[in-house]
């Protein structure tokens, strides 16, 4: 299993086979905030932004980061990619510069990735 892109919840296993295929602890993500789709898994950032990109995303509402199913939830989220750094966009960093960026990719990852007690450890 490589990336797949969703639109709803992912099934728990198939998050722990996406978790285990390449990081064991953490899954790669990216978040169209537009059209609230997330391609998830991979190995790299910049795959999954690819995918997005050929179905029709824009590059402006594409961020990447990181979920570690296993962590608590307060460090769950990690917003930091090479394909964030985008000074057209106001972004100069490999972290999620702006809050509201932030807050809307936060809401797709736990909206779609976060099963609570189910988490994988």
């Amino acid at each position: 299993m490589d990336i797949i892109v969703i639109k709803t919840k992912i099934d728990n296993q198939v998050l722990k086979d996406l978790t285990q295929h390449w990081f064991r602890t953490l899954v790669k993500f990216v978040a169209d905030i537009r059209t609230a789709e997330m391609a998830v898994g991979g190995e790299l950032h910049s795959d999954a932004e690819q995918l997005l990109l050929e179905r029709g995303s824009k590059q402006s509402d594409l961020w990447g980061g990181n979920f570690f199913p296993g962590k608590p939830a307060e460090s769950q989220i990690e917003y930091t990619s090479l394909i964030n750094i985008r000074p057209r966009d106001n972004n100069y960093s490999m972290e999620i510069e702006d809050d509201d960026i932030r807050k809307s990719v936060e809401n797709l990852v736990k909206l779609y990735l976060d099963h609570g007690e189910d988490d994988l450890a």
